[in-house]
Order: C-alpha cells, then sequence, then structure tokens
C-alpha cells in the first residue's frame, strides 16, 4: 500500500519537538511550543491549496493578484489534546472554519469512541485538515475521519506532531485518500499504545493533568 505521509523537517519544526519532548518543559512552555510548532507546520500542510487570481487595487494602480480558490478552510480538532494545535493553524489563518470531535480511547479495546461532534455546514465545499498531536494507535483519527466523510468531507489532510507506523499503517489502512503530515515518526507504540520515544500524554502536558 503506497502512503502519502509527509515528514516535515524543517530546522525550526525539529529544534521545537526536541524542546516538547523533554519532560522538564514546563505546561506553560509546551503550549507556548506547541502553538508556534502548529502554526510551522501549518504551512506545511497547506503549501498547495488552490489559487485564483482576482482585481484588487495596490495604491499604485489595479492588479490581478492571488487569492486562495472556492470556501474557507476548515480546520477540525480531534479534543482534547487538538486544541493547541488548532490554536496555532488559526494564527496562521484566522478566517478558518472549525470544528470539533470528541473521541475518547477505550483503555480496554483501544478503540475511539465518540462523545462530542459538531462541524461547519458544506464540507463538501472545504479543504478539511484535521488536527490532533499523536497518530498512535490510529484509531481516533480514522474514526474522526470516518465520521467527516459521513458529513460530506472529500478534501481531508491530517495534521499531527508525531506519528507511529503502527498509527500510520491503520490509519492508511482505511483512509488511504487522506494525506498524512507530521513533524516525525517515531519508533512505535508500547504496551500502553503510547508513542515512543515520544513526548508523552499530549493533553497531560498541556493541560497539567494527570
Amino acid at each position: 500500500m503506497t502512503r502519502d505521509i509527509h515528514v516535515v523537517e524543517h530546522p525550526l519544526v525539529q529544534h521545537k519537538l526536541t524542546q516538547l519532548r523533554q519532560k522538564t518543559t514546563s505546561t506553560a512552555k509546551f503550549r507556548s511550543i506547541l502553538r508556534e510548532t502548529a502554526l510551522l507546520l501549518c504551512y506545511e500542510v497547506t503549501r498547495d491549496l488552490p489559487l485564483t487570481n482576482i482585481p484588487i487595487e495596490t495604491p499604485l494602480e489595479p492588479m490581478e493578484a492571488p487569492a486562495l480558490d472556492g470556501k474557507k478552510l476548515c480546520f477540525v480538532s480531534i479534543l482534547r489534546a487538538g486544541s493547541g494545535l488548532l490554536d496555532g493553524v488559526l494564527e496562521l489563518v484566522p478566517s478558518a472554519r472549525v470544528g470539533h470531535i470528541g473521541l475518547y480511547r477505550d483503555p480496554e479495546t483501544l478503540e475511539a469512541v465518540e462523545y462530542y461532534f459538531k462541524v461547519p455546514s458544506r464540507l463538501h465545499e472545504r479543504e478539511v485538515i484535521v488536527v490532533d498531536p499523536m497518530l498512535a494507535t490510529g484509531h481516533s483519527a480514522a474514526a474522526a475521519v470516518h465520521r467527516l466523510k459521513r458529513e460530506g468531507a472529500s478534501r481531508i489532510r491530517f495534521l499531527c506532531l508525531l506519528a507511529a507506523p503502527e498509527g500510520i499503517e491503520a490509519f492508511h489502512r482505511e483512509h488511504p485518500d487522506v494525506a498524512v503530515f507530521t513533524a516525525a515518526v517515531d519508533r512505535g507504540l508500547n504496551d500502553k499504545a503510547y508513542i515512543v520515544p515520544g513526548l508523552g500524554d499530549a493533553g497531560d502536558r498541556m493541560f497539567g493533568t494527570k
């Protein structure tokens, strides 16, 4: 199976990822760096969005200038940890529509269980970017994309900080048409389905919870 995976190796992204991995990074610092990293990753995930020329007037003369074509972007955050990436991508594209999908991982089966869903209308006309810091087992990401497709979304990308090979395999088995953008693909999962070496639980580190 061909996997559409894009690892963003920009030096600033890799430097900030190292800071996020360090266990001594404080909650406040973790949130701040996560937001900055999300903004940088957003440049890559939006690199080939379609453009059209529109008439404008500069202070000197009229011209045809490029602008995003079609409906605005829609960012969909997988709660709760996706909120950290959402803050950063919205700094770059503040006019984007926003959706939220609440999912938690069943501790026994590791399957995703949905508890909340709210997205903008007319998803079939939008470029949809799903954000969640970790692609670990791939169950939550796959479930979120299945739900969005049922709502009509057809142009979907997935943006995360870290991915595990197992998660990429499981996700693309169900959604081979959805590209994954990440800052790194780590070694794998431990017996608790955490990415290793990873950076721990992104939600706990964002919010200071256990």
